[in-house]
């Protein structure tokens, strides 16, 4: 076999448990792995070793792959000299499947009828049929509007412009989300984090929902003004939010929101590590094969956007 070109170089940073996988990803799609020195393109594993990236990046790196939708600990990096790619999509149907577990418990008052220790009345409201309002217009999104079909839903998605959703009902920009919060009777937060985005649901916001409607979040905890939500949920102003995310995170032991019967909390778990390996290393291989072909790669992160 002849020995690889240099655009064939490809570098799998070696400080995770994933190394393995996605050095097989590489090699099955015909490249070879190398010392960052040597490389070309750099696949980036583990999102919370993100401050040694400066030290192991250099000029001759053409193409970063990381390993989240979510770049927040890589944007003071981010530059137009190389090409970036992210997760974006990778995690979808599991983070998806996630939410829509989450917001059926908590119509169904699940969590709460699991913690009881005695016989109790009903309580409970229909997913078929609701008011389902989408922050976001990626993945995730497509997956869970995919999976509410059987539901009957009426969906609106909220995205940075009016741009038309096509599985959606009704599709608005994100500055009329005042306009369309109303009539939810849930609200699913599936949006990257930007500074435009950050506590895009505060205490305004709230006051606008429906007192039964229920707000989940798989996104970023930093996307909710964590005091407002207390304050909202403390008051029984909305039905409750089942959060997968929170800020902060780790969500301190003493916390309010652990304390309230209208609050579900899963500890960031709508996709774990064993559920993505598979899915992240055939989002890489895929990648690699684009990248030898020197076509257009999955999952470009829009530079200027910071996402």
């Amino acid at each position: 076999m002849s020995s690889p070109s240099d655009s064939q170089q490809i570098a799998v940073e070696p400080i995770c448990w994933r190394t393995d996988a996605l050095v097989a990803a590489v090699e099955s799609a015909g490249a070879a792995v190398v010392d960052i020195a040597d490389a070309s393109a750099l696949i980036w594993t583990d999102q919370s070793q993100a401050e040694l990236f400066p030290s192991m990046v250099h000029d001759g790196i053409d193409w970063v792959q990381l390993p989240f939708a979510g770049i927040g600990p890589f944007v003071p990096w981010l530059d137009n000299h190389r090409t970036w790619t992210c997760g974006k999509g990778v995690y979808a149907p599991p983070v998806a499947e996630a939410a829509l577990a989450m917001l059926l418990a908590g119509f169904r008052n699940i969590a709460n009828y699991a913690r009881a220790n005695t016989w109790s009345g009903p309580v409970g409201q229909n997913l078929t049929g609701a008011n389902v309002v989408v922050l976001g217009a990626g993945g995730i999104t497509n997956e869970f509007l995919a999976l509410l079909q059987p539901f009957d839903c009426a969906t609106t998605v909220v995205r940075r412009t009016a741009r038309l959703h096509p599985l959606a009902d009704r599709t608005a920009a994100l500055e009329d989300l005042h306009t369309v919060l109303p009539q939810a009777d849930a609200v699913v937060l599936a949006l990257a984090l930007t500074p435009q985005t950050r506590e895009v649901i505060g205490a305004a916001e709230l006051a606008l929902m429906k007192q039964s409607a229920w707000i989940v979040n798989v996104a970023r905890g930093a996307h909710i003004d964590t005091a407002a939500l207390v304050a909202a949920l403390e008051n029984d102003q909305i039905g409750g939010a089942a959060l997968d995310v929170t800020e902060p995170e780790p969500l301190p032991d003493d916390h309010a929101l652990w304390k309230l019967d209208n609050c579900l909390i899963t500890p960031h778990v709508g996709n774990t590590p064993e559920m993505g390996l598979e899915l992240l290393s055939n989002r890489v291989k895929e990648n690699v094969a684009r990248w030898l072909r020197s076509d257009e790669l999955l999952g470009l992160v829009d530079v200027d956007a910071g996402y």
